[in-house]
């Protein structure tokens, strides 16, 4: 079902209708059992709500120390943290129903949120229960949470129940009205689209919203103002565009032509005779990495995906035809890997792993906004779930999908207290590299992958180890390796340890995602694909951008174009739908002439005009960069 214009404003009528619902009765909740009230700021003492039980206390703890922890940030007060928590707890609960709702359309799940309360996983659930759950509204909030429970292995992001962002859950006036939202005629083609949850993410944040930030300042002020103003969902003709003439290509150079790609991709530029050189030794293509460092809801990922497939088929025959030795597995790669053929006993075992190797080894991605990564993951999940349902995979069958490569740049933990008492049990060294790694990533909020910590990891490990001998050279790369290990069996430690206070787990793991946001800036990409922001810098990072990249300081889109290029390989390939002005404006010459075709090779553009990217008001253009020496 194509998404035109009519049928995004029916998707986009639920979306602000669910939020409204959620959001009004979340705050309800706040108000009423939990004794805050996110109008004034007002925390009562918990000891004063003599109304809860015993396990509304324990969740009037968790958002206690939740708005602490948002509140620990610079700039944070009691108001703009409990307007956060509503937010997220409104957000995580539309994607969870929504998840469902999808995965009913797939085939995935057994009806559980299509008709409601009438659901036939439900009516099945309440028959076994018998009465032992209360009445209907109990019963069916008891079957969806195990639901969730049971989801959450897979996708921890966003089914635990016990995560920051999804501690509530609405009461039953309230959710059976989102049901009937959920539910309505107008939007039921809708659930079995692969877009569809990308443009819930899209609408969750009004145009009238991002119309007053804009208002407001002419520039970001925060890194929450930056994901909102530049949340614009990428046209699938544009996704597939820019993913033919970077991944496709590449494999299509790669095969020397010899790929059901050149059929498949619809907007590779291919001559009909072209036939380049084929590689000595094809790929591996567990070693392919590909990233989209604005990921918003993966939509590059997505399709990159259905190549993926495609090119996993294409590594295993061509393996069996030309012996084990035929797939490069050193370039990009782990020297660890083994042949296909040694690691798979047949052909059936590697196809029916593959939705899980695309996850875990080829796609990654970076976002600001921490619902982007929620609904990345999922997005990713339900299309690998997909692919073994069309491919008559059991679900028992299935293999366990690992977190994957989806990280959100979040603002490293600020509580001083909780950094000190975990500092206190590592070692002297240890203590002082945590303590420099979360100073270097203070800014990552608003920079994410533009933050190159890769380029200031040398001289942390040098101040804190450096006068006990350690060199920090490529060879001693494994120094920081090791270190970086002990500290994330560290923080996990922590984070297990002091389940009494919900405060500490939120700590170590913050902390945790900022060990991985410098995991994904050490690797080297074979393809960057993106829909990057654009226009004036944050106000806080406009000096530090300015110094990292004094080429490309003058927009945020040629900053990601430059980051981009930096953290590829060469003969890479860099796709991007950005404004078009970058092309022509005298005051982005300096980029073009040492970024552009500098550093790269413009290999294919297309001039898109007006009204591509939703509402953004800009002429928009799409091209491929390769990457020179």
């Amino acid at each position: 079902m194509a998404f035109d214009q009519a049928t995004r404003n029916r998707l986009q009528r639920f979306v602000n209708e669910a939020r409204k619902a959620l959001e009004e009765e979340f705050t309800r909740q706040l108000q009423l059992d939990y004794g805050l009230d996110p109008a004034s700021g007002i925390v009562t003492p918990i000891e004063n709500l003599r109304h809860l039980t015993d396990a509304q206390r324990e969740t009037a703890r968790i958002l206690r120390d939740t708005l602490a922890h948002y509140c620990a940030s610079p700039g944070t007060d009691a108001t703009a943290g409990l307007d956060r928590i509503v937010r997220e707890q409104a957000f995580t609960i539309l994607n969870r129903l929504a998840a469902l709702r999808m995965a009913e359309a797939r085939g995935l799940l057994i009806e559980s949120v299509g008709n409601g309360y009438q659901a036939k996983g439900f009516q099945l659930y309440s028959r076994l229960a018998g009465a032992g759950l209360g009445e209907t509204g109990d019963a069916y909030r008891a079957y969806l949470l195990s639901v969730f429970d049971e989801l959450s292995q897979d996708l921890p992001t966003l089914f635990d129940r016990y995560s920051p962002q999804g501690r509530l859950f609405p009461r039953e006036t309230a959710l059976v009205q989102v049901l009937s939202l959920i539910n309505h005629g107008e939007i039921d083609p809708l659930w079995a689209e692969d877009e569809t949850i990308g443009w819930i993410y899209q609408y969750f944040n009004s145009k009238e919203e991002r119309k007053a930030m804009r208002e407001a300042s002419q520039a970001p002020r925060n890194s929450r103002e930056l994901a909102v103003r530049n949340q614009f969902f990428t046209p699938r003709y544009v996704v597939e565009f820019l993913v033919d003439n970077t991944l496709g290509r590449l494999w299509f150079n790669w095969t020397g032509g010899r790929t059901m790609l050149r059929d498949r991709c619809r907007y590779l530029l291919a001559k009909p005779d072209e036939q380049p050189e084929a590689a000595k030794c094809l790929r591996d293509p567990r070693t392919i990495k590909l990233l989209d460092p604005a990921c918003g809801s993966m939509h590059f990922g997505l399709y990159a995906f259905d190549l993926f497939e495609e090119i996993y088929r294409e590594a295993w025959a061509w393996e069996q035809a030309h012996g084990p030795g035929a797939l490069d597995r050193e370039t990009g790669g782990n020297r660890n890997l083994k042949p296909l053929s040694e690691t798979y006993p047949d052909q059936d075992s590697f196809l029916r792993d593959v939705p899980r190797l695309i996850i875990e080894r080829n796609i990654y991605g970076v976002d600001i906004d921490p619902r982007a990564a929620q609904i990345a993951s999922l997005a990713l999940w339900l299309r690998a779930q997909r692919a073994w349902h069309q491919a008559g995979v059991k679900a028992k069958d299935r293999p366990q999908v690992g977190k994957g490569h989806v990280v959100a740049a979040v603002a490293p933990p600020a509580e001083v207290d909780l950094r000190d008492r975990f500092m206190e049990e590592l070692d002297p060294l240890d203590a002082e590299l945590f303590e420099q790694t979360l100073f270097m990533l203070k800014g990552l909020p608003e920079l994410g992958v533009l933050l190159q910590v890769e380029k200031e990891l040398p001289a942390l490990i040098r101040k804190v180890f450096g006068e006990h001998g350690v060199l920090f050279r490529t060879e001693d790369m494994a120094h920081w390796q090791k270190a970086e290990a002990r500290l994330r069996e560290a923080l996990t430690d922590y984070a297990r340890a002091v389940r009494s206070t919900y405060q500490g787990r939120l700590f170590a793991e913050d902390a945790l995602q900022g060990l991985r946001m410098i995991d994904h800036c050490r690797e080297r990409f074979d393809v960057v694909v993106m829909n990057p922001p654009f226009g004036a810098l944050v106000a806080g990072t406009k000096g530090q951008l300015s110094k990292a990249y004094p080429i490309s300081k003058n927009d945020l889109l040629a900053i990601f174009v430059e980051r981009g290029l930096e953290l590829m390989r060469k003969g890479s390939r860099i796709g991007a739908i950005t404004s078009r002005t970058c092309l022509f404006l005298s005051s982005y010459r300096n980029w073009r002439e040492k970024v552009v075709l500098g550093t790269a090779r413009p290999e294919v553009m297309a001039d898109l005009g007006f009204g591509v990217m939703d509402d953004a008001m800009v002429e928009a253009a799409a091209y491929v960069l390769e990457k020179q020496a």
